[in-house]
């Protein structure tokens, strides 16, 4: 018996030889899934892009706003001049905080309660809780401040209610839901593993069982091989994201306020980037357990990195720029913009123009590689 299980176990090191890749792959994902969890992963979300709508141009608001940035978990990087610009940034998802200072903030500070309103981009539940809780606490703090200098100064009026009144205003998601936030995230991620894995396995699979070099030898062109393996998968992806899209409608209450004919077709332009990168590892992968290894290797760090499930401004910088290359980072900008604040065009192509290159780029040279392949 002894001498039996030695052999198996012998003949299974001899497998494990000829296929290095495969245990290469195996040791290196999760090696990269601790990396990813302990240097990018963090909750402590800080640096908030702001802008500010000040109307008062006074010391006292710019000593709000110095509180503001030295608190950390606001960094300044828009002034306007408008509430009608304060909110384009805000529905572009370029600034995710909105401080508004009244025309009379300093006078009111003297003499009552100085509101100051604070619009909140509560899209990303964790983001928006972050900053009402710290915008709240500097309310506080400020107000205390008021206070002291009052008592040691003049006397001035009695007060009932604090020196500096925040006025947070949550958009979009108010009551800070996270199956709003994160179910039309998970759309991006249905979409990249539909066609990353199934483009990848069926050509793979098709490779190992020969079938693939009888197809070649055909009257069939390389370029109809090609659509009929390339059309079949973006029709399963599309029928799961409309699957995704009743459920998050009818089940979680997700509501649908942009045009679903703009989703579907900037989807098309996604899944170009996505489908490049299942014909590339199904041209490096010689097994189907290769092709689901490689595409997982491709998928985890886009599910951790590209803000699905936990805020890129809370990562480090390094990360930060690593989560900019990564298209589903861009794609569900577009998706939650067009389902959770009802954009169009006109705010999403910025996060459209690097899908179009990352699209155009990548699928071009899989495609040429996957025809060098059959050659």
């Amino acid at each position: 018996m002894g001498s039996r299980l030695l052999g198996m176990i012998g003949k299974e090191f001899i497998h494990l030889r000829r296929d290095p890749l495969a245990v290469t792959l195996a040791l290196f994902v999760p090696v990269a899934m601790l990396f990813i969890f302990g240097w990018a992963i963090n909750t402590d979300v800080k640096h908030i892009p702001t802008a500010v709508f000040d109307q008062s141009g006074s010391v006292e608001a710019r000593t709000l706003l110095e509180s503001f940035e030295n608190s950390q978990y606001f960094a300044i990087r828009y002034w306007v001049t408008s509430h009608a610009e304060l909110t384009r940034l805000v529905d572009a998802g370029r600034a995710k905080v909105g401080v508004v200072i009244p025309p009379d903030y300093a006078r009111r500070l003297s003499r009552q309660a100085a509101e100051i309103q604070v619009i909140v981009d509560a899209s990303d539940p964790m983001v928006a809780t972050s900053a009402i809780s710290s915008a709240s606490s500097l309310g506080a703090q400020l107000s205390l401040n008021v206070l002291t200098r009052n008592l040691e100064g003049t006397p001035m009026v009695r007060r009932e209610e604090p020196p500096v009144d925040f006025r947070v205003r949550a958009w979009y998601n108010p009551d800070l839901v996270s199956a709003i936030f994160i179910v039309p995230g998970l759309i991006g991620a249905l979409l990249m593993q539909t066609t990353i894995t199934a483009m990848a396995v069926t050509v793979v699979r098709e490779r190992e069982k020969g079938t693939l070099e009888a197809l070649i030898v055909s009257p069939i062109r390389r370029w109809e091989l090609m659509l009929g393996k390339i059309i079949p998968n973006l029709l399963v992806a599309y029928g799961q994201m409309t699957m995704a899209l009743l459920v998050a409608y009818f089940v979680f209450d997700v509501p649908i306020r942009g045009s679903l004919a703009l989703l579907y077709a900037l989807s098309l332009i996604y899944m170009m980037g996505t489908l490049g990168i299942g014909i590339y590892v199904s041209t490096a992968a010689k097994t189907v357990p290769q092709a689901m290894q490689m595409s997982f290797l491709t998928f985890l760090p886009s599910i951790y990195l590209s803000g699905l499930l936990f805020p890129i401004e809370g990562m480090p910088e390094a990360a930060q720029y690593l989560a900019h290359v990564i298209p589903l980072t861009y794609y569900l900008r577009i998706v939650r913009g067009i389902i959770l604040k009802g954009v169009g065009l006109d705010f999403l192509w910025p996060n459209l123009l690097p899908l179009l290159a990352f699209g155009a780029v990548v699928f071009t040279l899989s495609v040429l590689r996957f025809r060098k392949s059959l050659d």
